[in-house]
């Protein structure tokens, strides 16, 4: 019977480890959503945020993840002041009564290792859509402390007359190309 129990330790020893999930923290300082759209149908103009929180959990063995990414919309910037200041107000994201935009996916696809899109919700202004973010880039590391680090670059594209931010349509385009370049800490 030895020979059977060292055989067996021996062929579950050869199999390979199962992968842990793994949570990461999204690091405010390297993570800046950005979003652009036309203006009266002849330029391209630019915003971001600056402050984005949240988790991430990935599983690369399962091929499974989910993410929380809180956006503080109060903290858009635009060039001018005044325009932000504006984007603010209640003519886009009415950051009094709306203060956050918030994604929260569960619907990881991935090449490999490598997450390729996350499928999920996104609220803003208190409008819940579903939407797909599409990796234009990932890749995982180390910082120089020694401490794992994912981050990538996600698009998407959206309407935002369907959030109910409708104002100055079509001047002010009704598509939004959405991009969040993150990156994040595993804890």
């Amino acid at each position: 019977m030895k020979p059977l129990v060292v055989a067996l330790f021996l062929a579950v020893a050869a199999l390979p480890a199962q992968a842990e999930p793994e949570t990461f923290t999204i690091d405010p300082n390297h993570t800046f959503p950005t979003f652009e759209y036309t203006h009266f149908g002849v330029s391209v103009q630019r915003g971001r945020f600056g402050k984005t929180t949240g988790k991430v959990t990935v599983d690369t063995a399962a091929k499974t993840g989910t993410v929380e990414a809180v956006i503080d919309a109060t903290t858009v910037e635009a060039g001018p002041a005044r325009l932000a200041e504006h984007l603010r107000s209640a003519d886009f994201f009415d950051v009094a009564k709306h203060p956050t935009a918030v994604f929260k996916g569960s619907g990881f696809t991935f090449d490999g290792d490598k997450v390729k899109s996350v499928a999920g919700e996104l609220t803003i202004l208190g409008v819940t859509k579903p939407v797909t973010l599409t990796a234009v880039a990932f890749n995982c590391g180390q910082n120089p402390q020694k401490k794992r680090i994912c981050g990538g670059d996600f698009a998407t594209t959206i309407k935002r007359s369907d959030f109910g931010m409708s104002k100055f349509v079509p001047a002010v385009s009704d598509e939004v190309v959405l991009r969040i370049g993150v990156e994040a800490f595993k804890e």
